[in-house]
């Protein structure tokens, strides 16, 4: 037998496994049996173990890592806050109802729109069931993607039409890209038509978005960040979570609010700490814990930039007023090198991904006060270099 037809043979035993917990979630056997007919493992899909082959990387996760400059594009800015601004008139009173109900601002729960599906333009390009399947069957993530198949069916039993279950790799669905579990924690029917749809409601998707921020902890009436003028003196090492101040107290110590912006006393009290994406070449941010509240909705500083700078342009703010530098990105392999260093010398305790993270960048600022280098806080070529001898 080739090992494909082996590989499927396995896979519909393990479909077939599933039927007892899918019945207590509520899915009849009719649903079942129609939703996994046919149903064959795309063994194409990233971060799966597949034994005797080499694993993929997840898409989107090129030999170099793209830089702020080129994920943060000025051109894809324009663009989405003129649309933004557009469906913000649109659908004035349900965003009004959503920022006074649930307490997250329509600006935001837009730019998450834009951000997961161009406002609904983009057509995701896997179909779910298969997908959630194969990752539950054979991912690296086996436990996670099982529960999450199992409420893909589920959503299929509650009337979501089978054709409307399209994904990403990673298995989210709709509008505002939800996992199926996280639409039965969050899913919200905001226009009282009977049922949660993030596929064609607009009004449903958004609201949902909304109160998955809520449920993670937005901040009612506080900010996702502020852009700064760090001080000449700032030390970039410090742009870590844990390192909290209230704002005036940044502000006491040179830090500039950008563009001239006025800070409340109010705003002065809330607690925020540095971030720098780009080390000291490009803008700084101080963010409070709304910024940590959209990262809990995508784990990466840009995803957050993005949509956060984006909510401000929709409601009328400028470009960031200090650009992002045309620093060029060194290979994932050479920022894996720099982790790997910086982990045998305890400066860093998180995992080898290649990535210039939060965690890399101040750990990377240690290693440059430590050697008496110049402290940027940024994988330079210079840095692997000296780190190197």
């Amino acid at each position: 037998m080739p090992a494909h037809a082996r590989a499927d043979v396995a896979f519909d035993r393990w479909l077939q496994s599933q039927w007892p917990a899918a019945q207590q979630l509520g899915i009849s056997r009719n649903v079942f049996e129609a939703a996994i007919r046919g149903l064959e493992p795309d063994l194409s899909l990233p971060d799966l173990v597949i034994s005797g082959q080499p694993e993929k990387a997840p898409p989107g996760q090129p030999e170099f890592v793209q830089t702020p400059a080129q994920y943060l594009r000025e051109s894809t800015f324009d663009r989405l806050a003129t649309r933004g601004k557009q469906l913000a008139v649109q659908y004035r009173d349900t965003l009004a109802r959503i920022e006074k109900e649930i307490g997250v601002p329509g600006n935001v729960v837009l730019a998450i729109w834009a951000r997961e599906t161009d406002y609904g333009g983009y057509q995701l390009p896997l179909d779910a069931i298969r997908t959630l399947a194969t990752q539950g069957y054979t991912g690296k993530r086996k436990d996670f993607f099982q529960n999450e198949f199992l409420y893909a069916l589920k959503m299929i039993q509650d009337g979501a039409p089978r054709a409307d279950m399209r994904s990403s790799w990673g298995g989210a669905l709709g509008l505002t890209q939800f996992l199926p579990s996280e639409f039965y924690k969050y899913g919200t029917d905001f226009d009282g038509d009977g049922r949660a749809d993030n596929f064609r409601s607009v009004p449903d998707a958004l609201a949902s978005a909304a109160k998955q921020l809520a449920g993670k902890g937005w901040q009612r009436g506080e900010r996702w960040a502020y852009e700064v003028r760090a001080p000449q003196t700032a030390d970039c090492s410090i742009g870590v979570p844990e390192v909290t101040m209230p704002i005036g107290e940044w502000l006491k110590r040179g830090f500039v609010p950008a563009g001239g912006r006025a800070i409340s006393t109010a705003e002065q009290a809330i607690p925020a700490s540095l971030l720098q994406p780009e080390g000291s070449y490009g803008p700084s941010f101080l963010t409070p814990k709304n910024y940590y509240v959209i990262k809990d909705y995508n784990f990466s500083d840009l995803y957050v930039l993005f949509v956060g700078h984006l909510s401000d342009r929709i409601a009328g703010a400028k470009a960031f007023e200090t650009p992002w530098s045309k620093n060029a990105q060194l290979k994932t392999t050479e920022v894996e090198t720099m982790q790997q260093r910086l982990t045998s010398l305890g400066l860093y305790k998180d995992k080898i991904d290649g990535k210039a993270g939060m965690l890399t960048r101040a750990a990377l600022g240690a290693y440059q006060k430590k050697n008496g280098l110049k402290v940027d806080c940024w994988p330079t070529a210079a840095v692997l270099e000296h780190m190197r001898r």
